[in-house]
């Protein structure tokens, strides 16, 4: 009979061998969009991840007759289970070999860490924040994946069915949102009326307003604001928003990220965001081992800088409650498309959305849509 081991994870090493096993897995996948080496060392480190000032997290190995055969993080965000009054630990960052009694191992796992801290449930995947990678794929498995997203196996969500106890807590879909040859007319004209009538403009930041000027807080401090009654979130700290900051700004397009500004207050507040970045899907792809060197960067470089790339990813695009009736966000789309045009991207990908949030899906009304992913974060009741 075949023995799985699991392993906690206790070294830098061990840490190396724990974000490496996804590589591996998926190696020569033509969907799977791997996120960086750096980037997941950063975000998995006690030592350099924001997040850990109100979470705590364990990461384990399993190892199937001594061979490496899964990888999965047990998360206690605490300040996300008393906004929602959950006693919940997450698991994410979850890959394994297509065996059951893998998965179930890394499962329990995760079940027996949560148990040890008082949890009385496991819910994912989902990581750190809404900004980690959340939700299994459940349909679109032939679909390129992005940075953002999680990419997974077809065997994974019939992994979670077979073991049994686990059940739907949340589900998700992603939009291909074709670029049009000419700007849609109704976005055209509600763009103009909401500038007459409510004084409501859109505009690009400079890098100087961001890092100087503080604007690049009041982007964030509005990304709270807009998004603390979603599934799972929890607001984002100074701390967190310094790291967000130096991790995605200092490259960006800033042409592709744009703010709504409501001039009728005497500081035009920002009531509106938009953050949209040049698909780097392709180029990670060809960053071996998710590493910059010796090569990698470069690929990176050509997607970010000139564009080549098919594809644009709408990272964050959030409108305060009060102006959503008012038709701020075509202020954003009429700003952005432009833009598409001109860089000749022929789609764009909204990222993950509830599937229940009419309103998000309402912004894409005006544009050819097709509903191209599907995912799921499940939930276990632990006795």
């Amino acid at each position: 009979m075949a023995m799985i081991e699991i392993r906690k994870v206790e070294t830098k090493k061990d840490l190396k061998r724990f974000i490496d096993f996804h590589y591996d897995l998926y190696k020569g996948n033509a969907y799977d969009a791997p996120t960086l080496f750096l980037d997941d060392m950063n975000t998995l480190s006690k030592d350099k991840n924001a997040a850990f000032d109100f979470c705590e997290a364990e990461y384990y190995l399993a190892y199937k007759d001594g061979k490496l055969a899964g990888r999965v993080a047990a998360i206690i965000n605490n300040r996300a289970n008393e906004r929602w009054n959950r006693k919940s630990v997450r698991f994410g960052w979850i890959d394994f070999v297509d065996d059951l009694e893998v998965s179930t191992a890394l499962l329990k796992a995760v079940e027996d860490y949560g148990r040890s801290k008082g949890m009385t449930e496991v819910v994912g995947p989902l990581g750190f924040t809404d900004f980690d990678p959340e939700g299994m794929l459940t349909w679109g498995f032939d679909q390129l994946g992005t940075m953002a997203t999680i990419y997974n196996y077809p065997y994974y969500p019939e992994h979670m069915e077979r073991m049994g106890g686990f059940v739907k807590d949340n589900d998700y879909v992603e939009f291909k949102l074709f670029v049009p040859k000419e700007m849609p007319e109704k976005y055209q004209k509600i763009a103009e009326m909401v500038e007459k009538r409510y004084n409501l403009h859109a505009r690009t930041l400079t890098r100087h307003e961001v890092f100087k000027e503080g604007k690049g807080y009041e982007v964030f401090h509005l990304i709270n604001d807009t998004f603390k009654d979603l599934y799972g979130f929890s607001e984002l700290t100074n701390r967190q928003i310094d790291q967000y900051l130096n991790m995605w700004m200092p490259l960006a397009d800033m042409n592709l990220i744009v703010v709504v500004e409501d001039w009728t207050t005497p500081e035009h507040q920002m009531i509106g965001v938009g953050i949209t970045i040049p698909s780097l899907s392709k180029a990670v792809q060809k960053c071996r081992r998710g590493r910059l060197l010796p090569f990698g960067w470069w690929y990176l470089m050509k997607s970010l800088l000139f564009h080549q790339t098919k594809y644009v990813d709408l990272m964050m695009i959030g409108i305060l409650p009060e102006y959503r009736k008012k038709g701020a966000n075509a202020l954003l789309f009429a700003h952005l498309i432009p833009w598409y045009q001109k860089y000749g991207f022929e789609w764009g990908e909204t990222q993950v959305e509830m599937e229940t949030n009419d309103k998000v899906q309402s912004q894409w009304q005006y544009l050819e849509t097709e509903l191209h992913k599907r995912r799921r974060c499940y939930v276990k009741t632990l006795e």
